[in-house]
């Protein structure tokens, strides 16, 4: 059966760029992402490692461990890793998992016969400190991922899992949030007391707790 978000994040072993892990012993109480790219020596994969790498700095403010996989040996990552920050101008800051057997892979459903019965789709696995899976995405091989998207997903991710707030639509940090609907006017005013502004019964804004 397919993971589904709220799912415990499977547990695995596997070889690294970084030497031996076990996931959810490494994730430690971090928040974690676990992303997919299809192949080593692929062009828009090379893009997408280097962007992650030149944004470790923001991830890290965040609580967040990154972790990259695909279905190629720990020697094609190791050959691979200076193209990475040729072209990208920096050091790679994190680790690279090999997982030439498809174990991981199909563990979390990264192969796609529609796609490639061979390679692993572009899956995003957003994973909270409790090992439950918070988010997933899944991009199909000819389109880059907007890590900034991800990092704004982070944030509401990690101000909804400790308020009672929802995020609007386009919503970036710092903007208001929305009050949930379970929570009355009345008691919003009091678990709010930056505010709360009524736009209609079931919608009501109140400035980002957590700023």
């Amino acid at each position: 059966m397919s993971l589904r978000l709220g799912d415990i994040a499977p547990d695995f072993s596997a070889e690294t760029t970084q030497g031996h892990i076990n996931f959810h012993e490494w994730l430690g109480d971090s928040w974690g992402m676990l992303f997919s790219h299809p192949a080593d020596f692929t062009p828009v994969c090379t893009t997408e490692l280097g962007k992650t790498a030149l944004l470790k700095g923001d991830f890290d403010k965040k609580g967040v461990k990154v972790i990259a996989i695909s279905v190629d040996s720990l020697e094609s990552h190791n050959r691979w890793v200076p193209d990475i920050e040729g072209v990208n101008g920096v050091k790679m800051n994190f680790p690279i998992i090999a997982d030439p057997d498809k174990t991981v892979a199909e563990m979390y459903d990264m192969i796609h016969p529609n796609s490639s019965e061979k390679a692993t789709v572009r899956s995003v696995f957003i994973i909270g400190p409790d090992k439950r899976i918070k988010l997933m995405l899944t991009y199909p091989a000819s389109t880059g991922r907007n890590f900034q998207e991800l990092l704004r997903v982070i944030d509401s991710l990690q101000l909804t899992a400790q308020y009672a707030v929802a995020t609007p639509a386009d919503w970036k940090d710092g903007d208001d949030a929305i009050v949930l609907p379970s929570i009355s006017t009345a008691d919003a005013i009091e678990k709010f007391p930056k505010g709360v502004r009524e736009v209609k019964p079931y919608l009501r804004y109140t400035p980002q707790p957590n700023k």
